[in-house]
């Protein structure tokens, strides 16, 4: 055991004292370098905890996954990959990022990041009882029982070097919405939209802390998508015979997590809070399909033709013969297409905002 301390050791310090490059082509040398990355959130981010768990939100059949390296399901709600295995990548890190659940992560795999985020999942703990999955909050406990355990495997201090110079990646909030308030109106009896904005708001600050606690000090931080686009609520949701504009409020919500992010990082010395705008990239795909080879940005390409009235793809037919040409891929998630455009965006508009000198020594100080 105590061999197998020591190599690790060694190999945290050898790979992240000396940069090693990246495994991305698309990697500046002067990108700012990350020991690890974790994430926390929802199916935009999940690769693959919910695999592991009793929900019946598991992406687990063909053909989710089916232009993955392995053309197999694995958890993820695309048919390839996410943008945290592509960031995961492109900072040199790992080709892909496992998620914690799987029980048969190594102590390598443990070492340079894993995912914590669930499909289904919220910042509103009540979210995640419709879904069965894990909400943000046991997300974030599940990160501190993971600090522990390598606490355990290889010392506290080198641990906290990893945290300390490490990636946070947060996407989370648009279940809440639809899953809460829009389509299932639970929080809706007793909170306005501004109210229910102030609230998930404030679960985010609380989150934020709670990783700044522990040593965490980059952090991104995802707007929501808009909402009132997606393919499923095209088809399903009431609201716009109301006059309810979910985009609208999807706008509202965006520019009060800005807001808030700048306060907050003028409270957390040392911190860095990054938003990463969801919105914007995926409405100018809308507004401007054929910019992205897109011929369809209203239907998912894996679901029942002329019918979105189901989120997830169908088991028994075939999905489209192209889904490069779909923005999405089911009823609600994006294609792998889309989310390329989208981790091209986050390289070259969210991550430089990070100091270019953003290196840490091995006691965890900043330099």
């Amino acid at each position: 055991m105590a061999t197998i301390k020591f190599l690790m050791i060694i190999f945290y310090l050898y790979k992240f004292t000396i940069v090693s490059p990246s495994t991305n082509s698309l990697s500046p040398s002067s990108s700012p370098k990350f020991s690890a990355l974790f994430v926390f959130g929802d199916s935009t981010v999940d690769t693959g905890n919910n695999m592991h768990i009793p929900t019946f939100l598991k992406p687990n059949y063909l053909p989710y996954g089916q232009n993955y390296t392995t053309h197999l399901p694995t958890g993820r709600f695309s048919n390839g990959k996410l943008v945290p295995d592509m960031l995961a990548s492109y900072l040199g890190i790992k080709e892909s990022l496992p998620p914690f659940l799987d029980p048969t992560l190594s102590l390598g795999d443990l070492i340079t990041g894993v995912n914590f985020a669930s499909s289904g999942s919220g910042l509103d703990d009540l979210t995640s009882l419709y879904s069965l999955s894990i909400p943000v909050s046991k997300q974030i406990q599940h990160f501190k029982r993971y600090i522990n355990k390598l606490k355990l495997a290889i010392g506290e201090e080198t641990v906290n070097a990893i945290v300390n110079s490490s990636l946070v990646y947060i996407s989370a909030g648009a279940n809440d919405w639809l899953l809460n308030y829009y389509d299932i109106p639970t929080r809706r009896l007793t909170y306005d939209v501004n109210d229910y904005q102030d609230f998930l708001l404030g679960r985010i600050q609380y989150f934020i802390k709670e990783l700044y606690e522990v040593g965490c000090h980059s952090i991104i931080v995802n707007g929501l998508p808009p909402i009132g686009s997606l393919p499923f609520q095209i088809t399903w949701s009431i609201d716009k015979l109301f006059g309810v504009d979910q985009n609208k409020d999807t706008q509202v919500y965006n520019q009060n997590l800005i807001k808030m992010l700048h306060e907050l990082e003028s409270t957390l010395p040392g911190i860095q809070l990054v938003y990463a705008d969801y919105y914007t990239p995926i409405i100018d795909m809308i507004k401007y399909p054929k910019n992205y080879g897109f011929i369809e940005t209203t239907k998912g390409c894996c679901v029942e033709r002329d019918s979105e009235f189901l989120s997830m793809c169908s088991r028994k037919l075939a999905p489209c013969e192209n889904p490069d040409q779909y923005l999405f891929w089911d009823g609600v998630h994006p294609t792998l297409a889309t989310y390329t455009h989208i981790f091209n965006y986050i390289i070259s508009d969210v991550i430089p905002q990070f100091s270019k000198n953003h290196t840490y020594d091995v006691n965890g100080g900043g330099i």
